[in-house]
């Protein structure tokens, strides 16, 4: 039995191989008659060269820009000319208001003693030269009266002897008198002393200048040591701005150079003056250096700590400029564009050079008299942008932008129903797309 069924399974399988073999010879067939069909694309190499010849030509692929009048209106497009004239550069510089370091005067006793009492114990108080500040019980003043007291005992004894005998007593007297005016005893008290005939406990120390207290380091009762400071007095009759000025600007600030001074606690005040001192120093962490502008300070308005701000202006020589609005600065590059006389706006690089809060000028890329655009860049930067992107990809292999090819008509007119060459449906009669059923 199994003999007899063998060559009936060898011819099944034989035919089953075979068909097989036609199926694929058949589906090969197929797919070459329908990459026939299909319009060849253009060589890689070729298109490789025509977007190279394409980014030579155009530097970075941007293109001229057409629109019409109305559409440039519509957009808001307006022109300005590219001219030559000084820029007035303006400098602002932040600052802050602080003492004048001429007019402020440390107060240090000459005498080592006890503060026996404080007259001006509040940092912020006013004080008028000759005011009392502290009365000092300093045991070497009180010696020193003593001996200036028996010196004029001791000259009274002698008034009807030897030359030389009042010389002495005089001498001795007027010794401890200088003694006590070194030490800043007041010279009313001295004279208090040698006229009561009396020794003061303590004595008074009186403020040397007129202005505010802006330290007390000393309180009742305390020892203080000669020298050692006690209060500092600051003359705020005037004061000194100052401010930090970036070293690119440093070339502008000049002393005698006129400046204006805002401070925004007194908003709609500006005050004049000019800069008194450039600092010989540069602060290397922030690239900056200091000037120093004087400011009188009538009624003491101006307070140290207060913030400000300096500016000053820069005439500069005749220079090629353009609006800021005209120039659309990016990462990589800075564009104006140019009108031409065909209407076509040109997009151009330019090389800017100082910069004004309204103006920009320019080192390279434009001529005297060329007409920018001087609003709306932005606008019109991309419509360049979108004109070259779609351009480079309608020339890309399965990218054709154009417009497609209208369809063979069929009988009445109608394309009758045959296939779209946009790869669409076919359409019926009633202009929708056909069903399949």
């Amino acid at each position: 039995m199994t003999t007899d069924f063998q060559p009936f399974g060898r011819s099944s399988r034989r035919s089953r191989i075979l068909g097989a073999a036609l199926f694929v010879v058949a589906l090969g067939g197929a797919i070459a008659v329908v990459m026939r069909s299909r319009p060849a694309p253009p060589p890689a190499a070729a298109a490789g060269h025509d977007h190279a010849a394409r980014g030579a030509a155009g530097g970075d692929s941007l293109r001229p820009v057409a629109l019409s009048p109305a559409a440039a209106r519509r957009i808001g497009v307006t022109f300005a000319e590219a001219s030559l004239g000084p820029i007035a550069r303006e400098i602002r510089v932040v600052a802050q208001v602080t003492y004048d370091e001429t007019r402020v005067t440390t107060i240090a006793p000459k005498l080592e003693g006890w503060v026996e009492r404080l007259h001006v114990n509040v940092t912020g108080q006013p004080v008028r030269r000759g005011q009392p500040l502290f009365s000092l019980y300093a045991p070497m003043a009180v010696t020193t009266q003593q001996e200036l007291l028996l010196a004029r005992r001791l000259g009274g004894q002698v008034a009807g002897g030897s030359a030389d005998a009042r010389s002495g007593a005089r001498t001795l007297a007027e010794s401890a008198r200088q003694r006590l005016l070194a030490w800043d005893v007041p010279r009313e008290e001295i004279d208090a002393v040698e006229r009561d005939g009396t020794a003061r406990r303590t004595v008074t120390l009186r403020s040397p200048v007129s202005g505010t207290v802006i330290e007390r380091s000393v309180s009742q009762g305390q020892r203080i040591m000669p020298g050692e400071a006690i209060y500092r007095i600051a003359d705020l009759s005037r004061v000194w701005i100052e401010g930090e000025v970036f070293e690119r600007d440093l070339s502008a600030a000049r002393p005698g150079q006129r400046v204006e001074v805002e401070l925004p606690a007194l908003p709609g005040s500006r005050r004049a003056g000019r800069i008194g001192y450039v600092y010989p120093t540069l602060d290397p962490a922030t690239r900056t250096a200091r000037i120093r502008v004087e400011l009188a300070n009538p009624g003491l308005g101006l307070k140290p700590g207060m913030l400000a701000t300096i500016r000053f202006t820069e005439e500069t020589a005749p220079a090629l400029s353009v609006p800021r609005a005209a120039v659309l600065v990016t990462g990589e590059r800075a564009l104006a564009f140019v009108k031409r006389p065909d209407g076509a706006f040109e997009p151009r690089p330019v090389t800017l050079g100082r910069a004004t809060d309204d103006r920009l000028e320019i080192l390279h890329g434009l001529e005297p008299g060329d007409s920018v655009v001087a609003s709306a860049t932005f606008l019109v930067d991309a419509e360049s942008n979108l004109g070259t992107n779609l351009g480079g990809m309608g020339d890309m292999p399965g990218m054709d932008i154009r417009p497609p090819a209208p369809a063979e008509p069929g009988p009445g007119g109608r394309d009758g129903g045959q296939p779209r060459s946009d790869g669409g449906q076919p359409r019926g009669d009633d202009g929708h797309a056909g069903q399949g059923h």
